[in-house]
């Protein structure tokens, strides 16, 4: 008998050390997970406030006033992007557990913002760098300024009086930010035929990365997918004419949209490029989730069923 207490005092002793193991090894993989995401979103509230600063650092000039404005917004900014990245529950950002939609529409911004400052710095203080670039944005500007395109579209929003250097200013800084997004939503579809984006990621958490969607209202999820993904492209294609009309409508009466300002030609063009890249990217998004949901339905169905038989 005291051989047998004895064995079961080991084993006890063994599973209780066993136990303890497992318990300290889950909690070292929780603040691993904890520490690892509060890192990302720190390092991407960082990267969105260099972003926003980047006019104001590159291009001389910028009074005190409006360094402050600007710090007061890349703050605000960052905090909203580390609050957003730090929980694990949703929040106003799409797509954030569903790598790299999110990186890639930052890319595309920041790029955008910074090009162009670089182009608005030649007029101010010239290096080789800035004549560079401008002259190869000039380029391109003159290429995409065709009949009813884009390009052609941004310069109505000048005001009468704008002489040509001005109008070339804006030719040249809509030209580029036109031709990153493209590029970027370009290697988007690229990447998401070469990775079977969000599969590869594990299982799609609609809850997470679709706040905004909510899949148990409305009919059937796919159809609601497809639609909403319809609605973003066309808005997409169409918002780079429509934003030069509606901004020439509403300048009726008023005084029409200056755009000899710096940073006010870079925020208006990077927001008239981003805004329909953007819708386009999350209408390819939601039809390719659409696709996925379809997919595996085909497979549930295809799958045999086992057990009880219909009588």
């Amino acid at each position: 008998m005291g051989k047998i207490e004895a064995a079961r005092h080991n084993v006890r002793g063994k599973l209780g050390t066993r136990t303890r193991q497992w318990i300290a090894s889950d909690r070292f993989e929780e603040g691993k997970a904890v520490v690892s995401r509060l890192t990302g979103a720190a390092a991407r509230a960082f990267f969105v406030m260099v972003m926003i600063i980047t006019p104001s650092v590159l291009l001389p000039g910028t009074g005190a006033d409006g360094k402050e404005m600007v710090a007061l917004v890349a703050l605000f900014a960052g905090a909203l992007t580390f609050t957003e990245y730090k929980t694990t529950y949703p929040g106003l950002v799409e797509f954030r557990d569903a790598p790299p939609f999110n990186r890639m529409r930052f890319l595309i911004l920041f790029f955008t913002v910074f090009l162009l400052a670089v182009i608005e710095k030649n007029e101010l203080a010239p290096t080789s760098l800035t004549r560079l670039i401008s002259a190869i944005g000039l380029l391109i500007g003159n290429a995409l300024d065709f009949p009813y395109s884009p390009v052609r579209l941004a310069t109505l929003m000048m005001t009468q009086g704008s002489d040509g250097a001005q109008v070339a200013a804006v030719r040249t800084a809509a030209g580029v930010a036109y031709l990153v997004s493209a590029l970027g939503l370009a290697y988007f579809v690229v990447l998401l035929k070469m990775n079977s984006w969000p599969s590869r990621n594990g299982v799609f958490n609609v809850w997470i990365n679709l706040p905004t969607f909510d899949p148990t209202t409305g009919g059937d999820v796919v159809a609601r997918l497809e639609r909403d993904a319809r609605i973003n492209i066309a808005f997409g294609f169409l918002l780079p004419f429509l934003i030069p009309a509606v901004v020439k409508i509403g300048a009726s009466g008023f005084e029409p949209l200056t755009l000899t300002a710096p940073q006010t030609l870079i925020w208006v063009l990077t927001a008239w490029s981003f805004l329909p890249c953007s819708l386009f990217m999350r209408g390819i998004a939601m039809g390719k989730i659409a696709e996925m949901i379809r997919e595996q339905r085909k497979l549930s169905s295809a799958m045999p069923r086992s057990g009880f038989q219909p009588a």
